[in-house]
């Protein structure tokens, strides 16, 4: 197989998807590290595990189920994938942005991204919810963008602008819902990196001279294919644990999982929130 996926693959993931389903999901949601949880709340739900639609990459790291649940949410028909795939997995880019690409063919409008990061700035502490305002593709600076390739004409354009990779009005709405629910709302830039390992003490002074409040190893990629395709962006980063600046801490993907436990809950009452918004 290119390193490229078709139109025409594309579109028989997203048949394979809409044979198993009774509703056409507006909002898709990709859930991060130790945040499945979210997906138990949804209801009506129709479950398609991703080994079986066709060309779908298999989800290989703890706390990622690996399924789509199909349902609705506050009244909204969502489509939630429980666990994503990582770049560190060895799958290509297009792999890792395949699901986006299928939401687009599905026609979702609204995408509501998650994940696990490091606390870069130092105001943050483990359990903080992070509005994501922008980001910097690290990765796709060093030859790794998803859009590197053929470019599918049908879904975007060849140069797509990233000035407002997330979007305005849902990024107030997640705010206001915020605000709403008592919920302290961090807000910042998140860097995305490719991993497994974790940054080094150097490496993260690097990221906050650069800008960067949170790290993590996804998102990037999927929000980039995203807005390629115009489909609208929320993102929101679980703090998960604080970055190593000084070398003194060792960080684990026990301590991101336990993290994520806290955060879960305080996540899904914003997006619930949002949902309610739309």
């Amino acid at each position: 197989m290119s390193a490229n996926f078709t139109l025409e693959q594309i579109n028989e993931v997203a048949a394979a998807v809409r044979g198993r389903i009774q509703m056409a999901p507006r909002v898709g949601m990709i859930l991060g590290s130790g945040l499945n949880a979210l997906a138990d709340s949804v209801e009506n739900t129709q479950i398609i595990p991703f080994c079986d639609l066709p060309h779908w990459p298999l989800s290989t790291v703890t706390g990622h189920s690996g399924q789509l649940v199909v349902g609705d949410l506050e009244g909204q028909p969502v489509f939630v994938m429980q666990g994503r795939v990582h770049y560190y997995e060895g799958y290509s880019m297009a792999q890792v942005t395949l699901p986006v690409r299928v939401m687009q063919m599905l026609k979702i409008e609204t995408l509501i991204v998650t994940n696990a990061a490091g606390g870069i700035n130092p105001d943050f502490v483990p359990g903080d919810v992070m509005l994501i305002t922008d980001h910097i593709n690290m990765v796709g600076m060093a030859g790794l963008n998803p859009l590197i390739g053929p470019n599918l004409d049908e879904i975007g354009p060849r140069f797509p602008d990233m000035s407002q990779a997330y979007d305005r009005r849902l990024s107030d709405l997640a705010r206001r819902a915020a605000q709403d629910e008592g919920i302290p709302l961090r807000e910042g830039v998140y860097v995305g990196l490719s991993g497994p390992s974790f940054e080094t003490p150097a490496d993260l002074r690097f990221l906050r001279l650069a800008g960067a409040d949170a790290v993590g190893m996804s998102t990037v990629p999927e929000v980039t294919v995203a807005r390629h395709g115009g489909t609208r962006v929320l993102g929101f980063s679980g703090i998960s644990n604080k970055a190593n600046l000084d070398g003194l801490t060792i960080t684990t993907h026990e301590e991101v999982m336990e993290a994520g436990r806290i955060i879960t809950p305080k996540m899904e009452k914003i997006i619930r929130g949002v949902l309610r918004s739309l």
